[in-house]
This record gives structure tokens, sequence and C-alpha cells, in this order.
């Protein structure tokens, strides 16, 4: 099983712990690249990709652990668009 096979994996879990790093290298191994708008973008990321489907999420701060509603946004989000 790849590193992101095992990703999708936990992130269906819905783990309490899933982390940012874990988040933005799942959604890049799915051929997400972060947006970065301005200077002052603040904690707001946006992940698209070629297909223009956008997860918007705030990055969890000062901790690194995303929040419950975060995870299932984006298992409904990749699920509606049948990329895990």
């Amino acid at each position: 099983m790849t590193r992101k096979e095992k990703l999708i994996q936990r992130l269906k879990s819905k783990p309490k712990d899933f982390t940012w790093n874990e988040t933005t290298s799942l959604l890049t191994g799915l051929g997400f690249t972060e947006v970065k708008k301005g200077k002052t973008g603040g904690s707001r990321r946006r992940f698209i990709n070629s297909n223009n489907v956008v997860i918007t999420l705030h990055q969890p701060h000062p901790g690194n652990i995303l929040k419950r509603y975060q995870i299932e946004q984006i298992i409904e989000t990749l699920s509606g668009f049948d990329l895990i």
C-alpha cells in the first residue's frame, strides 16, 4: 500500500489527530496545488486541482491538528468528485 493510500484510509477513519502536514501531503498527492493570493492570506488556504475542484481550509494554529468538521469537509469534497 502506498503512502497516499494509507493517508486516504487514515482520513476516512476520521482520526482526532490528522495533521496539517498529512493534509497537504494527501492533497498534493491527489493533484491539488496550494493557491496563495496576496501577501496577507492569513491562515486561509485554498487547494485546487486541474478539474477546478477547490478545497478551502483554515490552517490550524497554534497547533497542527485539523478539526473534525475540516476532515468531514475534505472527505465529502473528495468523495463527491470520486477522488477517493
